[in-house]
């Protein structure tokens, strides 16, 4: 019952061409696809704004919170 076919994407598609217009749907497809693909990299640890530091400390077992310096009044 949870499964998506053929003919409900279909429909689905259809009704998102009819609401949005054809100009928008193309866009639309392209943002849904690079919010997956960060969304991805992100849960892989793949991020472009992550640092080399931080990804070197998480693959050698370090916490990274000890790492940082406090300093005390």
């Amino acid at each position: 019952m949870g499964d998506i076919g053929f003919p409900e994407l279909l429909v689905i598609l259809v009704v998102a061409l009819l609401v949005f217009g054809p100009s928008r749907v193309p866009e639309m497809g392209r943002s849904l696809g690079r919010a997956l693909r960060e969304f991805r990299q992100a849960i892989r640890g793949d991020a472009p704004g992550a640092s080399k530091e931080a990804k070197s400390s998480l693959s050698s077992g370090e916490n990274p919170a000890d790492s940082v310096r406090t300093t005390s009044n």
